[in-house]
């Protein structure tokens, strides 16, 4: 922190102190303006009184713009070609610009034969002759700051229908037959197509709509997604249930050691830990260790054997340590209750450390989570202290 406050009052320094020559640079053309935030100091006053100015990206002059059309004059045949290799043979849309790139000029079109091409260059097929077609262009290329400065540019092209490769030849002389073979036929309900083209047996087939099989697809990627999103939300909850019951681990079997050393037996130390749940389950809220222990109640009470019900207990809890506690109390209750307070009071001992070991271990997690959030926050902070500092500098 110290450093950061000092690089802060060196920028606030060198902002404050820095003087300018009185010239400011324009920013070259295509650049846009800029604003200059300074502060003048009059004589007569002491305190500098702060402004902000408004520097326009810098004008060519007339000598500037004539060079500028001479440039764009002299490219011009070559912008306008588009895909074609010659102004003597056009058969592709030309690309007639109306803005020159990285240049202030604009440019509007006339024709002669609009018939033939339209101001965008596009070519219209129907009025195309096999021997070509002559079309005069004139361009009228402006300054865009200044609407007196202006040049023409003229040239004649020649447009000739699109010259087709093999491929497309076949498939225009296969499109007429067709064509041809739909116009006779065209008050019957149903249209016969030839049974041959270019003299030679066809056999037709309807191209597939592939729309619907990309819906079920997309279909059943969502499904799969949804379900691995359940999955993962089981994972997460059996996780989160699983960090509840360690929690209350410690606290169950300091519970029942401490009934069990009163004079308790281990079913009446279980329903007393049970019901002290219930009176305080509004202020604690759900807790699924004490609800199995709950469950388990029941089952007892319905009939199940008691070591039989702890078994199942521990099953159901699927954990280690409730396994291993479920078999104590089944055991013991086979073999009788002696020493089986002592039992719990270690177990319960070294759950507490392990329940210490997890929350160490989960506070060093947490804390290996922190570093990305401030490390960024760092560089944020480094942004915004040392860009300034550089930009104050004048080289």
């Amino acid at each position: 922190m110290l450093v950061i406050g000092g690089i802060l009052l060196a920028s606030d320094f060198m902002q404050s102190v820095r003087e300018t020559d009185g010239v400011i640079e324009r920013n070259s053309y295509g650049k846009g303006s800029k604003l200059e935030d300074l502060e003048v100091t009059v004589q007569g006053k002491a305190e500098k009184i702060p402004i902000e100015v408004e520097i326009a990206e810098r004008q060519y002059s007339s000598k500037e713009v004539l060079e500028v059309f001479d440039r764009i004059i002299s490219r011009m045949d070559e912008l306008i070609l588009g895909e074609n290799k010659s102004l003597d043979r056009i058969e592709q849309d030309m690309v007639l610009l109306t803005k020159i790139p990285d240049a202030p000029v604009e440019v509007s079109w006339e024709l002669d034969r609009y018939d033939v091409l339209n101001v965008r260059g596009e070519i219209q097929p129907d009025n195309l002759k096999e021997e070509g077609t002559l079309v005069n262009l004139s361009a009228v290329l402006t300054y865009r700051e200044n609407a007196e400065e202006q040049a023409l540019y003229q040239c004649t092209v020649k447009v000739f229908p699109r010259t087709l490769d093999e491929d497309e030849k076949v498939r225009k002389r296969i499109e007429e037959e067709i064509q041809k073979q739909e116009k006779e036929c065209r008050t019957s309900k149903l249209v016969k197509l030839p049974d041959k083209v270019l003299n030679r047996e066809a056999v037709y087939y309807q191209k597939m709509d592939f729309r619907g099989l990309v819906l079920v697809i997309m279909a059943a990627l969502i499904g799969v997604l949804l379900y691995a999103l359940e999955i993962q939300k089981r994972g997460k909850e059996k996780e989160k249930k699983k960090g509840q019951m360690l929690l209350d681990y410690p606290e169950i079997l300091n519970k029942m050691s401490l009934f069990l050393g009163a004079g308790m037996t281990a079913k009446r130390a279980w329903r007393k830990v049970v019901e002290d749940y219930e009176r305080q389950k509004e202020s604690w809220g759900e807790r699924y260790a004490y609800e199995e222990m709950k469950r388990t109640c029941h089952e007892m009470d319905s009939g199940v054997r008691e070591s039989e019900s702890y078994e199942n207990f521990g099953r159901r809890c699927d954990i280690q340590v409730y396994v291993r506690f479920g078999a104590l109390l089944s055991q013991n209750l086979r073999k009788g209750t002696k020493g089986l307070t002592q039992l719990l009071k270690l177990e319960a001992i070294q759950a507490f450390e392990e329940r210490k070991a997890r929350a160490k271990r989960l506070g060093e997690e947490a804390g290996t989570k922190l570093l990305l959030p401030m490390f960024l926050m760092l560089a944020i902070v480094l942004v915004i202290v040392i860009v300034p500092a550089f930009l104050s500098v004048q080289i």
